[in-house]
């Protein structure tokens, strides 16, 4: 099964989003931008955070990436939306253990702090990990999914 890939940032985040852009179509990922499309220094990232998170939200088979400056706006947003599970990367093995351990369904790239290579890497193991599915870990799962819906 193809994954769907949805990927949005605001302008701090933007030249690092359309070369992520650009590997994950070059890899022949089906990936939707939800912009922004242009550089603009007057955007505000809670837009594109509401589009990708809403649509990772729907779909448990999707994946989302986010940037901004800090990834602490974008993350904060999307965590917002029920059945969304974002984290900063920090490192690919951060990124694999949040995979892993925690079924992350959203990377968050601190644009600010992060190189090109850096973020390739970690989009490589967001995108190449899979849930591990042990009985410990969905049951963390399981009482986020509680949390959510008595709040």
């Amino acid at each position: 099964m193809n994954i769907k890939v949805y990927i949005g940032s605001d302008h701090r985040g933007f030249e690092l989003k359309e070369k992520i852009f650009q590997w994950l179509v070059d890899g022949e990922y089906e990936v939707e931008d939800f912009g922004a499309y242009e550089l603009d220094p007057g955007d505000d990232y809670t837009i594109f955070a509401e589009k990708v998170a809403s649509m990772v939200g729907k779909d448990k088979y999707a994946l989302g990436i986010l940037l901004c400056g800090s990834g602490v706006g974008v993350d904060v947003t999307a965590n917002k939306f029920d059945g969304v599970r974002a984290s900063i990367g920090r490192s690919p093995e951060q990124v694999r253990a949040g995979r892993n351990d925690d079924n992350m369904n959203v990377l968050v790239i601190a644009s600010d702090f992060t190189k090109g290579e850096e973020a390739k890497e970690m989009v490589k193991v967001f995108l190449e990990t899979d849930f591990s599915g042990k009985t410990r870990y969905k049951r963390r799962l399981e009482d986020i999914k509680r949390i959510e819906e008595n709040n």
